[in-house]
């Protein structure tokens, strides 16, 4: 009877404890690639999101100057001539995120102003 059930005991296979650490090593190793990943898309679509915000002000200001012989001016940054009052603007709004910030200098005569942002790589 006991050589029965030490015969079954010896046949009865299961995981070992260094057989489970290496499974959660592994599904470690892993999960630490995906979220690497995910990080680098996200940030693409931060820079791609900045680069279109600064070509629509880019846009709007070439459109001012085709429809009024010259750039608009700057207030502080940004320019409201360029956003929509009483339907005559050329942006709804002018862009923000709490990633970067797009800044419009100069304007306001013949020369094309300066459109930058905060984000690298915009």
């Amino acid at each position: 009877m006991m050589q029965r059930i030490r015969t079954k005991m010896m046949q009865d296979e299961g995981f070992t404890l260094i057989e489970l650490l290496i499974v959660i090593v592994i599904l470690g190793i892993l999960a630490a690639v995906v979220v690497f990943a995910v990080n680098g898309i996200t940030n693409k679509g931060t820079t791609a999101a900045c680069q279109s915000d600064k070509k629509s002000v880019q846009v709007a200001s070439e459109a001012y100057f085709a429809q009024n012989g010259q750039y608009a001016p700057a207030v502080a940054g940004q320019a409201p001539y360029l956003i929509q009052a009483n339907n005559q603007g050329f942006l709804q709004n002018w862009p923000s995120s709490t990633s970067y910030t797009i800044t419009y200098t100069g304007g306001g005569g013949t020369t094309p102003p300066t459109i930058s942002s905060t984000l690298s790589g915009c």
